[in-house]
């Protein structure tokens, strides 16, 4: 379960921001592709239990999953990529060559503003 590593890690980020920010956490985003992506459940509980007790806690999390891209190899479409649907989106063929998976990346903290 490397959500809860993962979920870790963000909290520990989001504290050592926080001499810089100042603040509470009120919010975190982050995304990941599709083939690594996270579960969404296992890493909103770990992202709860990592932060409890610390300027994280109650803190919203968001998951942007960013869809894989290809193209197709027949009509040259370049195409959101579905794992439940592995075909051109234009012509319908299965011939195809996939990009890049997004990685995991920590893209937003958000801290509640100072009066």
């Amino acid at each position: 379960m490397h959500e809860a590593i993962v979920a870790q890690n963000i909290v520990d980020t989001a504290v050592a921001q926080a001499p810089k920010k100042g603040g509470k956490v009120t919010r975190v985003v982050i995304s990941c592709g599709q083939i690594n992506a996270l579960n969404d459940e296992a890493i909103k509980f770990g992202f709860e239990m990592a932060s409890a007790g610390t300027i994280c806690q109650g803190a919203k999390l968001k998951i942007k999953h960013i869809p894989l891209k290809a193209v197709c190899k027949n009509c040259h479409k370049k195409f959101d990529f579905d794992l439940y649907n592995p075909k051109c989106s234009k012509c319908g063929k299965s011939d195809f060559s996939l990009g890049d998976d997004a990685p995991l990346l920590l893209e937003e903290i958000e801290f509640e503003e100072q009066q």
